[in-house]
């Protein structure tokens, strides 16, 4: 008890590298207003999701510190499009752990078998990055990986949570459980979404460079606004139907 609480201080008071490029801290403040989001939803007229012709199963995966209940609204419309969608089996997202990425790959092994057919990951944040990884396993089991906002390129020190995350889990973002190279592509169609607006994740770490995704797209919405945007929902269902 006394060495973890130890060992968190030591990483709280850790400081960044020179290069490490964080969203400004307006920016980051402002993350604060997608809470209305819910709100604003039910002034506006539904939104209409166009039919895919082509029907996927689709394992959404929530952010560092979320539940799958914050990506409902999300799955309800991507269903509403046609496709089939599942929840990642975890419950919260407290991070990576050896554990952690084995049960997550098991899931994918199950829908996959259970469909008959390759599964499209969608990681929002750290989700993303539990959707590559598995990917980079499990070719075969994944037609594609859409990341929303998610820190897989520059340093693990690119955004305005690390210190956050250090504390929850106990790790450095420089030492993480699980051996991996995270800017490597998976082998498989990787498009990662991210937002100028992004006030957690910087733009150079979640759109990454080229040779570390096949596609980066931008979009417009805060890193909370991924999850339940209409933008976000509608961009994540295009990239869906063209897997």
């Amino acid at each position: 008890m006394g060495e973890g609480v130890q060992r968190r201080a030591r990483l709280w008071r850790s400081q960044p590298p020179g290069n490490a490029a964080r969203p400004s801290q307006w920016l980051f403040l402002g993350e604060s207003l997608s809470m209305a989001e819910p709100l604003l939803r039910n002034m506006r007229a539904p939104l209409e999701m166009p039919v895919a012709t082509q029907h996927q199963v689709v394992i959404l995966i929530p952010g560092f510190g979320t539940h799958p209940l914050r990506m409902r609204y999300m799955a309800r419309k991507l269903e509403e499009a046609g496709h089939r969608v599942k929840r990642w089996g975890m419950g919260f997202n407290f991070g990576p752990t050896e554990e952690n990425f084995e049960v997550f790959a098991r899931r994918v092994e199950q829908v996959h078998a259970r469909y008959g057919q390759q599964v499209v990951l969608v990681g929002w944040s750290l989700g993303g990055i539990f959707a590559r990884e598995v990917a980079k396993h499990h070719p075969d089991k994944v037609a594609k990986v859409i990341t929303m906002g998610s820190p897989f390129s520059h340093t693990p020190y690119s955004n305005n949570v690390w210190r956050l995350y250090q504390l929850i889990t106990g790790q450095s973002v420089e030492r993480p459980p699980v051996s991996s190279d995270l800017a490597a592509k998976p082998p498989v169609e990787t498009v990662a979404l991210w937002s100028p607006r992004d006030g957690v994740v910087s733009v150079r770490s979640a759109r990454g460079l080229a040779g570390e995704r096949d596609r980066e797209r931008a979009l417009r919405c805060t890193h909370m606004g991924f999850s339940n945007t209409p933008e976000a929902i509608l961009a994540v269902a295009q990239e869906v139907a063209n897997a």
